[in-house]
């Protein structure tokens, strides 16, 4: 006996080949914005550390060419990196003591871990997500001279915003996509030939 999904009799089986056609692609549509998200994500944390990198070689390579430490810091003003976005300098000796710096928190004159510097070797700079307190965020990238080393670093703040647009667009058009991936799915099942029960 045949049933039309068309009529009450057969919602069930309407709902079931809607079902059918929305899972495996709302699976597929949920990955693809995740992935394009995590993509978005990576590619702007990565570039927030491509400044600092050429910072701290250049003045890593002005220490070893014998340049004091104050010589590589910007004196013409003073970066707190609660509240600034500019980049900043911290020069430290072999013993991790701070030889000179252009960067302040909280009225003092913030260092990393001694691993964080202790990671930094010639020809192999440390990158990381530095976090002095609550709040403060840091993308800093170390580079190792002979009497010590150099780190260079910016606020991740305003990178961290545009992840947080990311994700909300993202976020967003998942949503869209649901929405009509659903409509999508009821009209193929409510168009679909009429045929068995089963």
């Amino acid at each position: 006996m045949e049933t039309d999904v068309r009529t009450g009799s057969g919602t069930s089986t309407l709902v079931r080949r809607a079902l059918a056609f929305f899972l495996p692609v709302v699976v597929l549509a949920t990955l693809s914005c995740g992935l394009i998200y995590a993509e978005v994500q990576q590619d702007q944390r990565s570039g927030a550390n491509d400044p600092q990198f050429q910072m701290a070689e250049d003045a890593a390579a002005r220490l070893n060419a014998g340049a004091s430490p104050a010589s590589v810091i910007e004196t013409t003003r003073t970066v707190d990196l609660a509240a600034s976005l500019a980049p900043f300098t911290i020069v430290f000796d072999a013993g991790h003591t701070l030889l000179a710096t252009d960067a302040t928190l909280d009225a003092g004159q913030p260092a990393p871990p001694a691993g964080v510097l202790d990671a930094a070797r010639p020809g192999s700079p440390n990158a990381v997500t530095w976090q002095p307190r609550a709040g403060v965020r840091i993308a800093a990238v170390v580079m190792a001279w002979h009497g010590g080393t150099v780190l260079v670093g910016r606020s991740l703040r305003r990178v961290e915003e545009q992840e947080s647009n990311a994700g909300l667009i993202a976020g967003a058009a998942w949503l869209v996509m649901l929405a009509g991936l659903a409509a999508a799915s009821v009209a193929a099942a409510w168009a679909w030939p009429r045929g068995s029960a089963s």
